[in-house]
């Protein structure tokens, strides 16, 4: 499979995703630039954690707009594969691409901590084969992961079973407590009603190594190529 990793001006995690992909799931991928128009025939873009362009104005909305952006929206609504993680998450609700937005944290303040989270959905690439009842710890490093939508696009997502993630505790317990940032009903994560594109404010690729002592990321990831070659 090939992937895409678009990188923007303050893009920090793009190394990372690349590192999983390339050394542990031994997948082909390309950089691609947030100024190229081309996307150089990928199965799946990626856009990756960081603080594309300082998070200046609101985090992803100046993203949102850099040239590459026309090219993920039209490979989006051809039913292309594409996957935002924390920042790239951002750009995605930015970019009108997935339901909601993410507002600053509720205690105002930047969070880098493990989290736990568990799946809400077999039916999505990401989490087909995750189990749903294990608790994944997956670092989480943000100041604006405040999943919000209004009553109606929460009651669109849950019916449509769009929710892919909830902040949860080491036990799987969906609370309050275990809610790290006041995301509305604990969602780490949501698909569009496609279910082509996906975004996440934990960082699973920063859990997906042995040398890290932790491979609960790598879950989603063996999920996303096992659909592939399924």
């Amino acid at each position: 499979m090939k992937f895409g990793v678009v990188i923007f001006p303050g893009s920090n995690c793009d190394e990372d995703i690349i590192y999983v992909l390339e050394k542990i799931m031994g997948q082909q991928v390309v950089r691609l630039w947030h100024k190229d128009h081309d996307l150089q025939n990928v199965d799946f873009v990626i856009l990756p954690g960081g603080f594309s362009f300082g998070d200046y104005l609101r985090s992803g909305a100046i993203a949102r707009f850099s040239p590459i952006m026309q090219e993920v929206i039209q490979f989006a609504a051809k039913g292309g594969y594409v996957w935002g993680i924390c920042n790239g998450f951002q750009i995605l609700a930015e970019a009108g691409l997935v339901p909601g937005a993410l507002l600053h944290n509720s205690a105002r303040k930047f969070i880098c901590n493990n989290i736990y989270l568990k799946s809400q959905t077999a039916d999505s690439l990401l989490t087909a084969q995750v189990d749903p009842q294990k608790a994944l710890k997956i670092p989480i490093a943000h100041g604006e992961g405040n999943f919000f939508a209004d009553a109606d696009t929460l009651k669109s997502l849950n019916d449509n079973d769009q929710v892919l993630f909830r902040y949860c505790d080491a036990a799987g317990n969906i609370s309050a407590e275990a809610n790290p940032n006041g995301s509305v009903e604990n969602i780490a994560g949501v698909c569009n009603k496609a279910r082509n594109v996906f975004g996440m404010m934990p960082h699973p690729e920063r859990a997906a190594d042995s040398l890290l002592a932790n491979e609960d990321g790598l879950a989603i990831f063996e999920s996303i190529l096992q659909f592939v070659k399924a």
